[in-house]
């Protein structure tokens, strides 16, 4: 007889994999082509344990790791809301905790309940490891815009002081990562890459 938990976890792998189809409007580094949410998922997991060591306290690396791996998850459902969108926005926990709760729910109860308080923590930004894994969110598509002559801001006609107010939350995780952030912010202003 398989083991009921087995069978529920099996579930839940086969329905996130539609997290592959989620596609964001923040461009692969130096290309034309659009990232997906599992990408981005991986490569803020990727980011955590390479600079972990910026995080302005010492962080349970494993936490930062899973709650980055989570975040999107939601979006399954809820959708992926582009971070600068004029019309909807980006903070639409409502809608995205109804999706946690049907898709984490899939998985066996402690686990659902582990995941949902994961997520829950990371979007509310309350513990350190929360904040960092933020700083991850945030600091990616902005390697990435500037990677991409602009990205997204020259795209979505999207301003420094709109940009600046979105990435400033790096800085409640890492003032070090914030401050190279800030400076990558400058540069792109001089550039042109970034209207004021």
């Amino acid at each position: 007889m398989t083991n009921e938990n087995l069978l529920k976890q099996i579930e839940f792998i086969k329905e996130i994999d539609k997290i592959k189809y989620i596609q964001r409007r923040t461009k692969l580094f130096n290309s034309d082509r659009n990232e997906n949410d599992a990408e981005h998922s991986w490569h803020l997991a990727m980011m955590a344990l390479v600079l972990s060591e910026y995080a302005d306290e010492k962080v349970d690396l494993l936490k930062v790791i899973k709650m980055v791996l989570i975040h999107d998850i939601v979006e399954i459902d809820a959708g992926d809301t582009f971070i600068y969108d004029q019309n909807k926005n980006h903070e639409n926990t409502e809608e995205e905790l109804k999706s946690a709760k049907r898709v984490f729910g899939i998985l066996p109860e402690k686990q659902a309940s582990e995941f949902i308080e994961l997520w829950t923590e990371f979007e509310e930004g309350t513990s350190k490891e929360a904040r960092f894994a933020k700083s991850m969110d945030r600091l990616e598509p902005l390697l990435q815009n500037t990677s991409n002559n602009g990205g997204t801001w020259r795209e979505f006609d999207v301003k420094y002081p709109t940009v600046y107010e979105k990435k400033k939350v790096i800085k409640k995780g890492s003032v070090e990562l914030w401050d190279y952030a800030e400076k990558l912010l400058d540069a792109s202003v001089e550039k042109g890459i970034l209207k004021k």
